[in-house]
């Protein structure tokens, strides 16, 4: 098989320019999404139901650091039949559809305006612009699986599989400037294309919202349960026997 030799001009006028785009694109899209960005009101309702879960939680974890009476008297504030936290705030269920949140589909639009619109429009602009161009090759050989992806838009069947078209190079750049980004804007900026992903794929895992009746139920019964067991019971004979230890 013959070697392929690259022009150098191609480093000058298509390898460099498209990493310095997909650059420039990434930090743009950067401050874009801080401009675009809308703060979320945290309503003192959720707020109060988050900090009370948490106390009851650590009630349960520590409880044993209490004496059985404080522990006692903590845990009938939560899961008291009558009075207890748990049993007299009542909440009402979220919306069983959370695609009807205006705001909701606000923030998706701005998603797709900063994200997934800049990929599409810049990506279709290099692959005309620099249609046809190897740019570059991986130093190491790769099997024939990997020709869809890193030859995308140059169709040869019997060229190696370590060449790198231009339009693959700028997905490569749109996933691989994460550590220039992170040195340039900082941890958590919105130029990753991979973070941003992540989030999108997550967020739509999340997107419902929690039940704070089905919490409050969970966690009235994971404190009915628990049992009391001081830790701190012998606390004096123990301290007593490792100064004795220490003095011998």
């Amino acid at each position: 098989m013959v070697e392929l030799l690259l022009d150098p001009k191609i480093r000058v006028w298509v390898f460099l320019p498209i990493v310095i785009i997909t650059f420039l694109v990434g930090i743009v899209r950067h401050y874009v999404s801080i401009i675009l960005s809308s703060q979320k009101k945290v309503e003192i309702i959720q707020l109060q139901d988050s900090q009370v879960m948490i106390r009851a939680r650590l009630l349960r974890e520590n409880g044993k650091y209490l004496p059985k009476q404080s522990f006692a008297m903590r845990r009938h504030f939560f899961n008291n039949e009558e009075t207890g936290y748990f049993k007299v705030q009542k909440r009402t269920a979220p919306s069983q559809n959370p695609m009807t949140d205006p705001g909701m589909m606000t923030d998706m639009l701005k998603g797709n305006v900063t994200n997934v619109l800049p990929m599409i429009v810049i990506g279709g602009w290099i692959n005309w612009m620099f249609s046809g161009f190897l740019t570059t090759k991986v130093p190491f050989p790769l099997t024939l699986r990997f020709k869809p992806m890193l030859q995308r838009g140059v169709e040869l069947t019997y060229l190696d599989a370590s060449w790198v078209s231009s339009a693959s190079w700028y997905f490569l750049n749109v996933f691989g400037l994460r550590t220039i980004y992170a040195l340039v804007l900082g941890e958590n900026n919105a130029a990753d294309q991979s973070k941003v992903m992540q989030e999108q794929m997550s967020g739509a895992a999340m997107a419902m919202p929690p039940d704070p009746k089905a919490a409050f139920k969970a966690e009235w019964e994971a404190l009915e349960i628990t049992e009391h067991k001081w830790a701190l019971q012998n606390v004096e004979a123990d301290l007593l026997s490792t100064f004795a230890n220490d003095s011998k």
